[in-house]
C-alpha cells in the first residue's frame, strides 16, 4: 500500500481517470477484488503513484489520466438504447462511435429508449464523475410536450416537491415555452436527474408526457447543427474551459484532435465560473 504524500492518488481516481468507468464502479471492482496493483490484489482506499501498474481482471489498465479529455455531443434519437449492449436487439449510442487508442466512451447521465436530445460522452472518467454528481450542482434542462396547459397549482406543486419512491423530487425551473392546438411545450430543470424523474413528476399531477427532449446538461447545450442521430467533436477550447469551470486539471489542449481538427462550433452558453473562449460571438 502506497502512503497518502506527494504524487500519489486514489486507485479508483486512477481507473475513472483512465476512462474505464466512473469512481463509484472502480470502487466496487476494487471490494470484489477484480483490482491489482503491481500484482498485488487492492483493497478500497490504497492509493498509487504515476508508473504502478494496475490490472483489472488481469487486464493492464492504460493510464490515460495524462491525456487532454475527448468529448462528444450526441443528440439521441427515439428507440436507441443508452447501454453498451441492447438485452432487446435495439440500436445503442455506443453503437458508430469513433474508435479510440485506449480507454473507452463513458456516458455521462442516461436517457430512457424513449427520449430524445442531449447525451454527453467523453473517455474521460474523473470528467464524467465530477459532470454528474450532485456536489458540482450542474442542471439538466429538458423539454416536454403534453397535452394541454400546466396550473398554477401543478407548477406550483412540482417546484415546492414530489415525494417518489422515497425521494422528494423537484424541478427548479418550469416555463411556458410553445405550443398550438392541444399541444403545448414546456421546459422545465432539475440537479440530479434520476431515472424517468421528468415523467414521474409530471405523472404525479396525472400529466401525461407525450415527448421528451434533453436540450442542455450545465453548459452544454444542443445546438440546431446537430441533427437527431448524429454527433460533433467538442473543440478542445470549450473542453478546457468546462474542465477548469469544474476545477479539473487536465493537459493542454492538442492543436488537433486524433480524428483531425475539431471545427469551432459554439456548443457552450454562460454558466456559473464558466470563462467561454475567446472566439465565442459577443
Amino acid at each position: 500500500m502506497v502512503e497518502k504524500g506527494q504524487n500519489t492518488i486514489k486507485l479508483q481516481k486512477a481507473i475513472a481517470e483512465a476512462g474505464l468507468g466512473s469512481r463509484r464502479a472502480a470502487e466496487r471492482w476494487i471490494e470484489a477484488g477484480r483490482v491489482k496493483v503491481d500484482g498485488t490484489v487492492a483493497t478500497l482506499g490504497d492509493r498509487v503513484r504515476p508508473k504502478q501498474e494496475i490490472e483489472i481482471d488481469g487486464k493492464v489498465v492504460e493510464r490515460a489520466s495524462k491525456s487532454f479529455p475527448r468529448v462528444l455531443l450526441l443528440n439521441k434519437a427515439a428507440g436507441v438504447e443508452v447501454s453498451r449492449k441492447s438485452a432487446n436487439g435495439r440500436r445503442t449510442v455506443f453503437d458508430n462511435l469513433p474508435e479510440l487508442k485506449s480507454g473507452r466512451w463513458i456516458n455521462v447521465g442516461r436517457l430512457d429508449v424513449a427520449t430524445t436530445g442531449l447525451l454527453i460522452l467523453t473517455d474521460h472518467g474523473e470528467l464524467v464523475h465530477r459532470l454528474a454528481h450532485p456536489s458540482t450542482n450542474i442542471d439538466r434542462e429538458y423539454a416536454v410536450r403534453i397535452h394541454g396547459y400546466l396550473s398554477d397549482e401543478k407548477i406550483e406543486a412540482m417546484r415546492s416537491g414530489v415525494l417518489i419512491d422515497g425521494h422528494t423530487c423537484r424541478f427548479t425551473d418550469i416555463r411556458y415555452y410553445d405550443g398550438s392546438g392541444s399541444n403545448h411545450w414546456y421546459h422545465v430543470c432539475l440537479m440530479e436527474g434520476r431515472n424517468r424523474e421528468v415523467r414521474s413528476l409530471f405523472e404525479s399531477q396525472n400529466i401525461l408526457v407525450s415527448r421528451l427532449k434533453r436540450v442542455r446538461f450545465g453548459p452544454f447545450v444542443l445546438p440546431s447543427f446537430i441533427s437527431s442521430g448524429r454527433m460533433v467533436e467538442v473543440h478542445h477550447d470549450e473542453v478546457s474551459a468546462v474542465c477548469s469551470m469544474l476545477s479539473l486539471s487536465v493537459p493542454k489542449g492538442p492543436r488537433e484532435s486524433r480524428t483531425g481538427p475539431t471545427k469551432k462550433r459554439e456548443v457552450l452558453i454562460s454558466y456559473p465560473n464558466l470563462n467561454l473562449p475567446r472566439w465565442y460571438s459577443a
